[in-house]
């Protein structure tokens, strides 16, 4: 968890100064669901990623120096530098990534069909957030894995937001829900917690290598950073300031011309952006932190241990990621 963090943290340096264009979507707030799964990996499962596979490369032992190589669009990079962050692959690994919101589930059934046929016993998992539950291939997914009974683990990692909307304005029922009509065997975690993660997701992975068919694993999580570097709700909120000037056009903005009342739009906004300025401003060390629970579990020595070897690794990997020796 420790490297995950701080190989991010490192990345969205970079990013603040130019060094990576384009988007940046990091998995910050993640890294307890995506440790509690990976623990119960074994060589010959399959990853389906989506476009914060980041943590989970980086969890599964994937050079982190290639990573960085490739975020920074560096020749020595994990595709040559022609893949960015959201396009990551990893074959020795069974990883990849996808930006195309959903494609996970399908491409875990694929893993899936195809590790019970070459590989017995083995599993695939697929990670995606609770608004790609809306996407008819996430659906399509669910049934061809029920009827299948593909080994297969579904891991939805749900901050209640889905890009710039609250989840609950677009989606109907919940996600839990809509799996389990399906006939997915579905659990639930507070995924902040990487202990009551790794419990949960042992028993559905277990459940899945067994025969017992595809699992749905519905973990919640806190991301401080929104859907993207630069996110600008989470600038409003952090920027008072701006927020409390310019909440009008803000409001449009987002907002358009429909939907009630002006009044009523700018305090849809302004609910929106306390609710992003909390998150944001008290996640770390907070409850709402995977790493600060973590820490409390291990103690002070144990975790300066861990996170000093973590960071000297994330450092020396981004020196030769920068230097052009990958």
């Amino acid at each position: 968890m420790a490297r995950m963090r701080f190989f991010e943290e490192a990345l969205a340096d970079l990013w603040q100064q130019g060094q990576i264009s384009g988007e940046l979507h990091l998995g910050i707030g993640e890294e307890g669901i995506i440790a509690g799964v990976l623990d119960h990996i074994r060589d010959g499962d399959g990853l389906a990623l989506d476009h914060r596979g980041t943590p989970a490369l980086v969890g599964r032992g994937v050079d982190l120096a290639l990573l960085a190589a490739e975020v920074l669009g560096r020749p020595g990079g994990l595709q040559g530098g022609w893949g960015g962050h959201m396009h990551l692959f990893s074959a020795a690994h069974l990883a990849a990534s996808s930006g195309i919101v959903g494609s996970s589930a399908p491409t875990a059934c694929g893993l899936a069909l195809a590790g019970r046929r070459l590989r017995p016993g083995s599993v695939a998992v697929a990670f995606f957030g609770e608004g790609a539950v809306n996407q008819g291939m996430v659906m399509e997914a669910f049934n061809l894995a029920v009827v299948w009974k593909l080994p297969v683990v579904f891991v939805c990692k749900d901050n209640r937001w889905s890009v710039f909307t609250r989840s609950s304005d677009m989606t109907a029922g919940d996600p839990a829900t809509r799996a389990a009509s399906f006939g997915l065997t579905v659990s639930q975690v507070d995924g902040t917690d990487v202990e009551a993660t790794w419990q949960q997701a042992g028993e559905a992975i277990a459940a899945a290598r067994s025969g017992q068919g595809p699992q749905f694993l519905l973990a919640t999580c806190r991301r401080p950073g929104g859907h993207l570097e630069g996110d600008p709700l989470v600038k409003q909120a952090r920027d008072v300031k701006a927020a409390s000037t310019d909440l009008p056009g803000l409001g449009r903005a987002l907002l358009g011309r429909r939907g009630g009342s002006a009044g009523a739009r700018v305090r849809g906004v302004g609910a929106a952006l306390g609710t992003l300025g909390r998150a944001s401003a008290h996640f770390r060390g907070s409850r709402e932190d995977p790493l600060s629970l973590a820490r409390r579990t291990l103690g002070p020595v144990e975790t300066k241990r861990i996170e000093d070897e973590a960071r000297a690794e994330v450092v020396a990997a981004v020196q030769q990621a920068m230097a052009g020796r990958p």
